[in-house]
Protein backbone atom coordinates (compact mmCIF):
# COMPACT_ATOMS: atom_id res chain seq x y z
CA UNK A 1 0.00 0.00 0.00
CA UNK A 2 1.98 3.35 -0.81
CA UNK A 3 0.85 6.14 0.63
CA UNK A 4 1.12 9.47 -1.34
CA UNK A 5 3.29 12.20 0.62
CA UNK A 6 1.74 15.09 1.81
CA UNK A 7 3.64 18.52 2.46
CA UNK A 8 1.86 20.09 5.44
CA UNK A 9 3.73 19.44 8.42
CA UNK A 10 2.90 16.07 9.84
CA UNK A 11 2.80 15.35 13.64
CA UNK A 12 4.42 11.94 13.05
CA UNK A 13 6.79 11.04 9.54
CA UNK A 14 7.20 7.43 9.45
CA UNK A 15 9.94 6.63 7.44
CA UNK A 16 10.89 3.44 5.63
CA UNK A 17 14.35 2.61 4.79
CA UNK A 18 13.14 -0.64 2.99
CA UNK A 19 13.65 -0.86 -1.31
CA UNK A 20 10.33 -3.47 -1.42
CA UNK A 21 7.37 -1.81 -1.40
CA UNK A 22 5.81 -4.96 -0.48
CA UNK A 23 8.29 -5.87 2.61
CA UNK A 24 7.56 -7.16 6.16
CA UNK A 25 8.92 -3.67 7.31
CA UNK A 26 6.50 -1.27 5.19
CA UNK A 27 3.58 -3.60 6.74
CA UNK A 28 4.52 -3.07 10.43
CA UNK A 29 5.14 0.78 9.50
CA UNK A 30 1.69 1.04 7.53
CA UNK A 31 -0.11 -0.66 10.70
CA UNK A 32 1.83 1.52 13.62
CA UNK A 33 0.73 4.81 11.35
CA UNK A 34 -2.56 3.11 11.15
CA UNK A 35 -2.49 2.81 15.23
CA UNK A 36 -1.53 6.27 15.21
CA UNK A 37 -3.88 8.04 12.51
CA UNK A 38 -6.55 6.33 15.31
CA UNK A 39 -5.67 8.37 17.91
CA UNK A 40 -5.73 11.22 16.07
CA UNK A 41 -2.19 12.08 14.96
CA UNK A 42 -1.43 12.99 11.12
CA UNK A 43 0.90 10.73 9.65
CA UNK A 44 3.25 11.48 6.44
CA UNK A 45 4.44 7.81 4.99
CA UNK A 46 7.73 8.61 3.30
CA UNK A 47 10.12 5.88 1.65
CA UNK A 48 13.94 5.47 0.46
CA UNK A 49 11.89 4.67 -2.90
CA UNK A 50 10.42 8.24 -2.95
CA UNK A 51 13.68 9.38 -3.84
CA UNK A 52 15.27 9.04 -7.29
CA UNK A 53 18.18 6.70 -7.19
CA UNK A 54 20.31 9.26 -9.14
CA UNK A 55 20.03 11.77 -6.12
CA UNK A 56 20.94 8.58 -3.66
CA UNK A 57 23.74 7.45 -6.00
CA UNK A 58 25.75 10.96 -6.39
CA UNK A 59 24.66 12.17 -2.91
CA UNK A 60 22.95 14.77 -4.80
CA UNK A 61 20.69 16.81 -1.04
CA UNK A 62 19.42 19.44 -3.22
CA UNK A 63 17.00 17.09 -5.11
CA UNK A 64 13.49 18.37 -4.52
CA UNK A 65 12.58 14.82 -2.92
CA UNK A 66 15.65 15.36 -0.81
CA UNK A 67 14.10 18.91 0.24
CA UNK A 68 10.62 17.44 0.99
CA UNK A 69 11.65 14.93 2.99
CA UNK A 70 14.41 17.09 5.18
CA UNK A 71 11.26 19.69 5.63
CA UNK A 72 8.86 16.85 6.81
CA UNK A 73 11.68 15.12 9.27
CA UNK A 74 12.30 18.42 10.27
CA UNK A 75 8.95 19.61 11.44
CA UNK A 76 7.68 16.61 12.99
CA UNK A 77 6.50 16.05 16.22
CA UNK A 78 8.16 12.63 16.42
CA UNK A 79 9.54 10.23 13.85
CA UNK A 80 9.75 6.60 13.13
CA UNK A 81 12.27 5.08 11.05
CA UNK A 82 12.17 1.38 9.79
CA UNK A 83 14.52 -0.84 8.08
CA UNK A 84 15.11 -4.61 7.20
CA UNK A 85 17.95 -6.02 7.81
CA UNK A 86 20.81 -6.96 5.48
CA UNK A 87 24.18 -8.26 6.73
CA UNK A 88 23.44 -7.02 9.83
CA UNK A 89 22.62 -4.27 9.22
CA UNK A 90 20.14 -1.63 8.00
CA UNK A 91 19.67 -1.21 4.04
CA UNK A 92 22.30 0.66 1.95
CA UNK A 93 19.59 2.73 0.69
CA UNK A 94 18.60 4.12 4.29
CA UNK A 95 22.17 4.84 4.84
CA UNK A 96 22.26 6.70 1.29
CA UNK A 97 19.31 8.61 2.16
CA UNK A 98 20.64 9.67 5.91
CA UNK A 99 24.14 10.89 4.41
CA UNK A 100 22.26 13.00 2.58
CA UNK A 101 20.50 15.16 5.03
CA UNK A 102 21.13 17.71 7.19
CA UNK A 103 23.23 16.61 10.18
CA UNK A 104 20.92 17.94 12.67
CA UNK A 105 18.21 17.17 11.21
CA UNK A 106 16.28 15.09 14.07
CA UNK A 107 17.53 17.76 16.73
CA UNK A 108 15.41 16.75 19.77
CA UNK A 109 12.94 14.72 18.23
CA UNK A 110 11.53 11.57 19.45
CA UNK A 111 12.51 8.68 17.31
CA UNK A 112 11.40 4.92 17.39
CA UNK A 113 13.77 3.01 15.30
CA UNK A 114 12.21 -0.25 13.93
CA UNK A 115 14.18 -3.14 12.20
CA UNK A 116 12.50 -6.55 10.77
CA UNK A 117 14.82 -9.16 10.30
CA UNK A 118 14.71 -13.26 9.77
CA UNK A 119 15.91 -14.21 13.27
CA UNK A 120 16.07 -13.10 16.31
CA UNK A 121 20.01 -13.39 16.13
CA UNK A 122 19.79 -10.12 14.33
CA UNK A 123 18.15 -8.18 17.48
CA UNK A 124 21.44 -6.38 17.98
CA UNK A 125 21.21 -4.27 14.83
CA UNK A 126 18.67 -2.55 16.38
CA UNK A 127 21.47 -0.85 19.15
CA UNK A 128 24.29 -0.86 17.30
CA UNK A 129 23.70 0.09 14.07
CA UNK A 130 20.01 1.69 12.98
CA UNK A 131 19.95 3.62 16.78
CA UNK A 132 23.33 5.08 15.97
CA UNK A 133 22.98 6.06 12.99
CA UNK A 134 19.61 8.26 13.93
CA UNK A 135 21.65 9.48 16.72
CA UNK A 136 23.95 11.46 14.54
CA UNK A 137 20.78 13.14 13.19
CA UNK A 138 20.60 14.12 16.99
CA UNK A 139 17.41 12.33 17.25
CA UNK A 140 16.19 11.00 20.70
CA UNK A 141 15.90 7.38 20.16
CA UNK A 142 13.36 5.26 22.41
CA UNK A 143 13.91 1.53 23.16
CA UNK A 144 13.14 0.82 19.44
CA UNK A 145 10.84 -2.41 17.89
CA UNK A 146 12.62 -5.22 16.56
CA UNK A 147 10.53 -7.92 14.62
CA UNK A 148 11.21 -11.41 13.06
CA UNK A 149 9.74 -12.35 10.15
CA UNK A 150 7.94 -15.32 11.87
CA UNK A 151 5.89 -12.47 13.87
CA UNK A 152 4.58 -10.77 10.99
CA UNK A 153 2.38 -11.89 8.17
CA UNK A 154 3.40 -9.49 4.96
CA UNK A 155 0.92 -7.59 3.32
CA UNK A 156 -2.04 -8.02 6.16
CA UNK A 157 -3.83 -5.18 7.86
CA UNK A 158 -2.82 -6.79 11.28
CA UNK A 159 0.60 -8.09 10.14
CA UNK A 160 1.93 -8.71 13.85
CA UNK A 161 0.49 -11.87 14.58
CA UNK A 162 2.44 -12.72 18.33
CA UNK A 163 0.19 -11.26 20.68
CA UNK A 164 3.38 -10.56 23.10
CA UNK A 165 5.22 -8.49 20.29
CA UNK A 166 1.89 -6.60 19.47
CA UNK A 167 1.31 -5.35 23.20
CA UNK A 168 5.43 -4.45 23.04
CA UNK A 169 4.86 -2.29 20.22
CA UNK A 170 1.61 -0.69 21.37
CA UNK A 171 3.10 0.14 24.64
CA UNK A 172 6.17 1.47 22.68
CA UNK A 173 3.72 3.54 20.91
CA UNK A 174 2.18 4.71 23.80
CA UNK A 175 5.79 6.09 24.94
CA UNK A 176 6.20 7.56 21.94
CA UNK A 177 3.00 10.01 22.03
CA UNK A 178 3.85 10.08 25.74
CA UNK A 179 7.27 11.86 24.62
CA UNK A 180 5.91 13.72 21.49
CA UNK A 181 2.74 14.88 24.03
CA UNK A 182 5.36 16.37 26.70
CA UNK A 183 7.45 18.01 24.12
CA UNK A 184 4.31 20.09 22.65
CA UNK A 185 3.78 21.09 26.27
CA UNK A 186 7.18 22.50 26.94
CA UNK A 187 6.74 24.12 23.72
CA UNK A 188 3.74 26.22 25.29
CA UNK A 189 5.48 26.62 28.62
Amino acid sequence: MKKERNIQMSDIVILSGSPSENSRTQSVLNFMGALLEKENYNVTYLSVRDVPSEDLMFGNFNGIEVTQISSQLKNAKGVIVGSPIYKSSYSGVLKALIDILPQDILQNTPVLPVMTGGSPSHLLALEYTLKPLLATLKGKNLKGLYFTEQQIEKGSLYPIIDEDVLNRTRKQLNYFIELINNERVLQTI
